[in-house]
């Protein structure tokens, strides 16, 4: 095992139920997943542990105290406590296509961090999504969305099966690869280069000031916009403030 997933989180059961299945599901199984817990619950500790009991692969669960909104310190430890060689990061709120894992590997390149890309669902949808989707892969499917009420628009491209034309498409597109830790990836070696997260930023900040590191550091951006897909599912954030986001 060369791989960790590391799945940050925060008093999302429902969601991150959704979320493991998703990773239970996956068409390359050779990987740990790392779950950096912001501070949940009881009602979180009991799911991944009983995930943990049946699990084909490891999972472990990073925790520390909820005293506000401290993720990037907790995504910090998730790091340190990770075994992989390749680290691929992700949220509770994102469901990975069952061959998310598998092109995150198999498009991994030295010196390169992978950017992703995420279809964002209503609440309705979000809540629509019973075990037994995830499990099918209809979540994941287009025509099923849209039965539920999704409206795709041109996030529709971002669900056509990895292959040529997704390649195609993330040749052609001119969004520039950013770093976004719900769907990112890139060697454990870099992380530990540029002293991982920024402990005293929070929401939002954090992670582009990540990527501006890794990109000092000489690292380039590769697109996987089309290719490594998540659903997030959408709920309130009542963690996102004024404050957190002006924090530095």
């Amino acid at each position: 095992m060369n791989v960790s997933v590391i799945v940050s989180t925060y008093n999302q059961p429902a969601w991150l139920e959704k979320v493991l299945l998703g990773y239970s599901r996956q068409d390359f199984g050779d990987f740990e997943l790392v779950i950096a817990d912001d501070g949940s619950g009881e009602e979180t500790r009991r799911l991944i542990a009983g995930f943990a009991e049946k699990s084909g692969f490891p999972i472990r669960h990073i925790w520390h105290e909820d005293q506000g909104y401290r993720r990037s310190i907790i995504l910090n430890a998730a790091i340190l406590a990770s075994r992989g060689e390749y680290l691929i990061f992700s949220d509770g709120d994102c469901i990975p296509r069952r061959d998310f894992v598998r092109t995150h590997v198999e498009l991994r390149e030295e010196r390169h961090f992978l950017s992703g890309g995420s279809v964002y669902l209503s609440v309705e949808v979000s809540r629509a999504i019973k075990a037994e989707d995830v499990l099918s892969g209809r979540f994941a499917d287009p025509g099923w969305l849209r039965s539920q009420g999704q409206r795709l628009g041109r996030h529709r491209l971002r669900l056509v099966e990895s292959g040529f034309r997704a390649a195609l498409l993330d040749h052609l597109t001119t969004t520039n690869p950013t770093w976004n830790l719900n769907n990112a990836s890139t060697w454990r070696d870099p992380l530990f280069a540029v002293n991982g997260m920024e402990m005293e930023m929070q929401y939002g900040g954090a992670d582009r000031a990540l990527g501006s590191r890794l990109e000092n550091l000489g690292l380039k951006g590769k697109r996987a916009r089309f290719r490594a897909v998540l659903l997030h599912l959408d709920h309130a954030r009542p963690y996102k403030t004024k404050e957190s986001i002006q924090k530095y």
